[in-house]
């Protein structure tokens, strides 16, 4: 599965967990991370797993539970900033390292090992999308 420049973001969350339950293959990490130029250490980061266990995976094996569903997760905060940044995916790097004031002056990916995090960036993402963020 690629990663989709398309800008509908919702998901139903039942997917979601029947996907984290399958367990998502490794592949998924390059394939999201690529585009928008996270690095294998901020991945692992938000995956919580060390880089040395993701480096061993196959491309084909599959990432746990926890480290599934947080891929999911980004997956679908990915597609919530493509959606607020009309489809621009050259934005979405530079906006992953850029400080935000709601988040403390501490930019977005420093902050995505918790699932909260995921929560307020989408908060914020809404903000921006309606204006309201300045």
């Amino acid at each position: 599965m690629d990663f989709s420049t398309e800008t509908q973001w919702t998901v139903d969350g039942f997917a979601i967990v029947e996907q984290t339950r399958a367990g998502v293959r490794r592949a998924k990490v390059d394939e999201l991370a690529c585009p928008v130029g996270l690095t294998d250490r901020e991945m692992t980061r938000i995956l919580n797993i060390s880089e040395r266990t993701l480096h061993r995976l196959r491309p084909d094996a599959h990432l746990d539970c926890n480290a599934s569903e947080r891929l999911l997760l980004l997956e679908v905060l990915l597609k919530h900033r493509l959606d607020v940044f009309d489809g621009r995916a050259d934005v979405l790097g530079r906006c992953s390292n850029d400080s935000l004031l709601e988040l403390r002056q501490q930019a977005p990916v420093k902050l995505l090992d918790t699932e909260t995090v995921f929560s307020l960036v989408h908060t914020v993402l809404g903000r921006i999308k309606h204006g309201v963020y300045a």
